[in-house]
């Protein structure tokens, strides 16, 4: 597992990561851009909606149900929201129309009763989106994936690989949600072979919360199962946004994870904790994480998309 580090680094490192999600500054603003937002309803999907009309977007939101209370950007000139059943084919391709990207992030949220419904319907739609935007020459995509492609907080065990996690470890569901996200992103793969102009990003999401406060409600040994992991809305909207940015740095279909780089133990760091839970499974290169290092690697959404989980991004 690596040796533990003194009391001095350990300090030192976990105020190192803790302040790396304040430390980055806004990434530069793309062209404006006509942007579908599915699931616009949704807390994160509201984040994106949000954030792309500070940015000077002009956003389409489509969900299947009203907001529960009216947005504070329903009069905003830029924004027009639609209620659309996107199991329907001709309605998504009808809907998507004219734009230049779509942010798609209309699921369920969870398995469910663990049988059908859940699998059935993230799959069609994350289809009806991906196929309407092939058709209609659409070529910026970004989808809601999840860090639960893995084995997570819903399987029936956990089984992980080696630490920290990129996205080059196994997927390896036993759930109907976790199932369903790997097919959008198999879906995703697919159409990049007859549709290789496209650019489609698959961001696996952690527990999204509204401030990193949020996450701190648990104790620690019950947060194992996702990894202690989170990722603060406003960030995650950041991130979907970067996905559709001008690029030239990436093509194709990419999956991407998107979790903050600090675990959410309010007391406990990292090395002690994987050591508890996750006694058997190796660390990459044999280093031990430091101080509350989380135990995920998003390097290479910082390296693609130029994407840090950071504080401050309505600002």
């Amino acid at each position: 597992m690596g040796n533990f580090l003194s009391t001095t680094e350990q300090t030192a490192t976990t105020t190192e990561h803790v302040a790396a999600s304040t430390q980055h500054t806004a990434p530069t603003v793309t062209s404006p851009m006509k942007i579908v937002v599915t699931g616009c309803n949704g807390s994160v999907g509201s984040a994106v909606v949000k954030l792309a009309l500070k940015r000077g977007h002009t956003v389409l939101g489509l969900d299947n149900v009203e907001p529960e209370q009216k947005k504070p950007w329903a009069s905003n000139p830029a924004y027009v929201f639609k209620k659309i059943d996107l199991q329907d084919f001709n309605a998504t391709l009808a809907a998507l129309k004219g734009y230049d990207a779509v942010i798609s992030l209309a699921a369920c949220r969870d398995p469910g009763d663990y049988k059908a419904t859940t699998h059935n319907i993230n799959v069609v739609i994350s289809w009806n989106v991906l196929r309407a935007c092939a058709e209609l020459g659409i070529n910026r995509v970004a989808q809601a994936s999840s860090v639960n492609v893995l084995t997570m907080v819903f399987s029936k065990e956990c089984h992980f690989h080696y630490f920290p996690i990129d996205e080059n470890h196994p997927c390896e569901p036993d759930e109907p949600y976790g199932i369903s996200k790997v097919i959008c992103e198999l879906q995703a793969d697919g159409l990049l072979r007859r549709y290789p102009s496209m650019r489609i990003a698959s961001l696996r999401l952690s527990w999204s919360r509204v401030k990193r406060e949020d996450a701190f409600g648990t104790t620690a040994v019950s947060r194992a199962k996702d990894l202690w992991g989170y990722v603060q809305e406003d960030s995650a909207a950041d991130a979907f946004l970067l996905a559709v940015a001008d690029s030239d740095k990436w093509s194709g279909h990419e999956r991407f994870f998107i979790v903050a780089p600090e675990i959410s133990s309010p007391k406990e760091d990292t090395m002690p904790l994987v050591s508890k839970c996750f006694p058997d499974v190796p660390i990459k290169n044999g280093k031990a994480f430091w101080g509350k290092q989380g135990l995920f690697d998003c390097a290479k959404a910082a390296e693609l998309l130029g994407w840090y989980h950071r504080d401050g991004v309505f600002e």
